[in-house]
């Protein structure tokens, strides 16, 4: 079969459940956490946090869904989806974001460019929501 040019580079990676992967994780195609990485991703298109995956470290990725507990920052270039029953113990950076009613994000956001890759959130004081 001939590829053409608009073929997505990369391929699926999963990280299945009762795995447990520590280090980095770097991929030109998608990753699915269904167990727990400890280290930072960076996934060229997306990364996937299932329901009950566990990301220990800082997501790097064009489009994040997160559906299980992240501990880290996520720097999306272009969209962030929270699921329902999803926590985010971290700040979010990128363009969009869609979080689902009980969906949790304990951390600053920053929404409306293209996240940098490149720049680190700056610190900031959370203003209390009542």
């Amino acid at each position: 079969m001939k590829r053409t040019a608009d073929t997505r580079e990369g391929g699926l990676s999963i990280i299945a459940p009762g795995m447990r992967v520590e280090g980095q994780v770097i991929t030109s195609g998608v990753v699915k956490i269904e167990g727990t990485v400890v280290g930072a991703i960076q996934a060229d298109q997306q990364v996937l946090v299932a329901s009950g995956g566990t990301v220990e470290g800082d997501v790097r990725t064009r489009e994040a869904i997160v559906g299980g507990t992240v501990h880290g920052s996520i720097f999306a270039e272009d969209r962030v989806e929270i699921q329902p029953g999803a926590v985010v113990q971290g700040d979010i950076t990128t363009f969009r974001i869609l979080v689902s009613e009980g969906g949790e994000v304990n951390g600053l956001l920053k929404m409306g460019q293209p996240a940098d890759q490149g720049t680190e959130p700056s610190p900031r004081t959370p203003i209390p929501v009542h």
